[in-house]
């Protein structure tokens, strides 16, 4: 039997990777927005990243000049990936637990698809679509358990509002990184120039929205800044960016099953998440939506 070629093992080891280190970041998040305003939070994290990023393309002497065209896309990029899309997911964990949050973003797969629908013409199967609804069944079922035990049941609709619309911008991001400009850049320069306009963007709308910079000196929120800024964005965001170009915006998206188990062990071990029957039924249903999804994409 002949070995698998390098660029499926790298696949498959930048998944396995995603899938740890990116179900593990929900929980920090939810650290970061103590006495700290989540915008400036996302700010913090986004700096560390974008300068680790920088010398990442240094190192690997990737261009890092942009043609007009290439800096507008990274731009955008910057803007729905790093911006806009974490800013909403660092406040909609003000509203719910962070296991929870990471299984409805895993939904992102049906935008994803949809759009690489519209724009590049990719195929989405009769599975796919049926998967999906199953997925979205599932989430209701999780949805209405939080509803009936949250103190507070309009928090919870105001959580996986904003959840949802992370999902949208996050979708744009993803689709924006599959298109042949962005191919035509060197990964860690395109991750690289599109945090560094996350950044500016997230600066703009923290000043706006919470005032002058706040940061926790705390060794813990420190620490978790650091973590969420090299490991969970430096490592990873290159990563899934390659795995994109590898398997495109709607393969790439499977780690979005992982992702949320994950997830809803650490919740379950340190956020004290009470599982109840309606809960694991419909985390179950979820799951099995997003495999009868991916498994409908080619």
């Amino acid at each position: 039997m002949t070995s698998a070629p390098a660029h499926q093992v790298r696949s498959i080891g930048a998944f396995i990777v995603l899938a740890l280190v990116w179900g593990s970041t929900w929980l920090v998040i939810k650290d970061q927005i103590g006495t700290v305003p989540a915008a400036w939070s996302v700010v913090w994290r986004f700096i560390l990243a974008a300068v680790a990023m920088m010398v990442v393309a240094l190192f690997r002497r990737d261009r890092l000049k942009l043609s007009r065209r290439e800096q507008v896309l990274a731009m955008a990029m910057g803007l729905f990936q790093f911006s806009i899309n974490f800013q909403l997911i660092y406040r909609s964990e003000h509203f719910l637990t962070s296991g929870l949050v990471a299984v409805i973003f895993a939904l992102m797969i049906v935008p994803n698809a949809v759009l690489a629908r519209i724009v590049l013409k990719t195929p989405i199967s009769a599975r796919f679509m049926a998967g999906s609804i199953v997925a979205l069944a599932g989430i209701a079922l999780l949805m209405l358990h939080e509803y009936r035990v949250a103190p507070h049941s309009a928090g919870v609709l105001t959580g996986a509002g904003l959840v949802s619309m992370a999902i949208l911008s996050v979708s744009v991001g993803n689709l924006l990184q599959a298109t042949p400009t962005a191919r035509q850049v060197p990964v860690a320069s395109l991750v690289a120039w599109g945090m560094v306009w996350g950044v500016a963007a997230s600066i703009g709308y923290a000043l706006v929205a919470a005032g002058h910079p706040v940061i926790d000196s705390r060794p813990g929120y420190i620490a978790g800044i650091g973590y969420l800024g090299l490991v969970g964005s430096a490592l990873t965001f290159p990563l899934y960016s390659q795995l994109i170009r590898d398997w495109g915006p709607g393969k790439a998206a499977y780690n979005g099953v992982a992702v949320p188990i994950v997830a809803m062990a650490l919740s379950t071990l340190f956020e004290g998440y009470r599982w109840t029957t309606l809960a694991a039924s419909g985390a179950m249903v979820a799951m099995v939506g997003l495999l009868i999804a991916l498994s409908g994409r080619d």
